[in-house]
């Protein structure tokens, strides 16, 4: 059976990015051009393993120094780092820092200068003094500057797309770890983010379901509440008060999560762990953009797959879809809701986006023509099953996802095989 997601088109960084979009709009989609073809699936060679169907994910295409040899007693080359900084501090400090992680310098004054590595560096910094990147580049991975100068670099990091905000003295130890982790050869598992074109859709439930599936194929995986105001999933997944921590319990995070520590500290239904925000009436205590961060990066570590329930709001994707390696919409086939998946469209990174569509089954509309109208894949057809609205309040979705055409739905939207049909 052949995947139809697309893989990695244009890609040239996993999913890091957060926090602040990219000024440079995304490539433009060619309504009417849809090609539906096999592809090589995505999820980590660890999974592949088990999964007959899988080929080798794409990669980002690495320099030739960078390429390890091919004797196994050889340590492989040190992480190819570049930093775009005509600052005397920032310079002098990415010397001390890349040097404590085990990497390679390489420090250029100008934009322009920096335009042959921009894409091919393993990590691309540049300095607080760096006021626009080039056009349809890879956004920057880390922004440098000082500590005096912290709340500007946060809006600096909007106008670039940096990914992360490093303010020095302070955050030198934490880049140094973050820059240690780039020449790891395989830097964690994949993160897709589910997101409702159209308030009602049914995002959480295919989210759900999606973790679900992979799970009963062996995948160790995470799916992740990324909505604080949607009532928590857990009430969907469980009738019961599951023991584990929920996201105000990392309200407090600064610094890296242990990732073994961070999984076993979940609560976990149907064979995935789940990070919810609690499905109380009570208040709860919300995480700040650093929580967040370090949440996201212990989760690529901890899980070979990450589902992430995005919020359908600005607020939501800038937490969230920055991180993910690909992100599926989910849609209907009524117009209205096909108009409002298109707005959301437009706010999405530009990263690998799929269609799905949940149909009817009174409803003859074609889900390909709603996936050809909007101009990306259609990755896979919600089904439409009655009892999906109580079973999200009796905290039954998971008897319904071990229907068949559930099953054959999460298979083919997430490149599985092996299932029933």
């Amino acid at each position: 059976m052949e995947s139809i997601l697309p893989c990695g088109a244009g890609r040239v960084v996993r999913g890091r990015a957060r926090k602040a979009r990219v000024t440079v709009p995304p490539q433009p989609r060619s309504p009417g051009l849809v090609h539906i073809r096999p592809v090589e699936p995505y999820l980590p060679a660890r999974t592949q393993a088990r999964l007959a169907s899988m080929g080798r994910r794409q990669q980002r295409p690495r320099p030739p120094h960078s390429e390890a040899s091919g004797d196994p007693w050889i340590p492989p080359a040190a992480a190819d780092i570049l930093l775009v900084s005509a600052d005397p501090y920032l310079q002098d400090e990415a010397v001390r820092i890349v040097a404590a992680s085990g990497g390679r310098l390489r420090t250029v004054e100008r934009v322009e200068e920096a335009l042959s590595g921009w894409d091919t560096a393993d990590v691309l910094i540049v300095g607080s003094d760096v006021r626009e990147t080039p056009p349809r580049r890879r956004a920057p991975a880390v922004l440098l500057g000082r500590s005096a100068e912290a709340e500007e670099l946060w809006r600096l990091a909007a106008v670039l797309g940096a990914e992360r905000v490093a303010a020095l003295p302070e955050a030198a130890a934490w880049l140094a770890e973050h820059l240690s982790l780039a020449s790891a050869p395989e830097p964690g598992g994949t993160m897709v983010g589910v997101v409702g074109g159209r308030g009602g859709s049914g995002a959480t439930t295919a989210a759900i379901w999606l973790a679900h599936a992979a799970a009963n194929h062996g995948v160790a995986t995470l799916l992740v509440d990324g909505d604080p105001w949607g009532g928590g999933v857990e009430l969907a997944v469980s009738d019961q008060s599951l023991p584990g921590l929920r996201w105000p319990d990392f309200a407090a995070t600064r610094g890296s999560i242990d990732p073994g520590q961070f999984r076993d500290s979940l609560p976990t239904a149907g064979g995935f762990a789940f990070l919810s925000w609690p499905g109380t009436r009570e208040p709860f205590e919300s995480t700040d953009p650093a929580s967040a961060s370090a949440v996201l990066d212990a989760a690529r570590r901890a899980f070979e797959l990450t589902v992430i329930d995005i919020a359908r709001n600005q607020e939501g994707l800038q937490a969230f879809a920055w991180d993910c390696d690909r992100i599926l919409l989910l849609t209907t086939t009524h117009l209205k809701s096909a108009v409002a998946t298109a707005r959301v469209l437009n706010e999405v990174p530009p990263t690998d986006t799929g269609l799905l569509v949940r149909a009817a089954g009174s409803d003859p509309t074609d889900p390909h023509l709603v996936a050809d109208a909007l101009g990306i894949p259609l990755a896979g057809v919600v089904p439409d099953l009655r009892g999906v609205g109580a079973g999200t309040e009796q905290g039954r979705l998971l008897e319904l996802g071990r229907r068949r055409p559930v099953r054959r739905f999460a298979e083919a939207a997430l490149g599985l095989n092996g299932g029933d049909r």
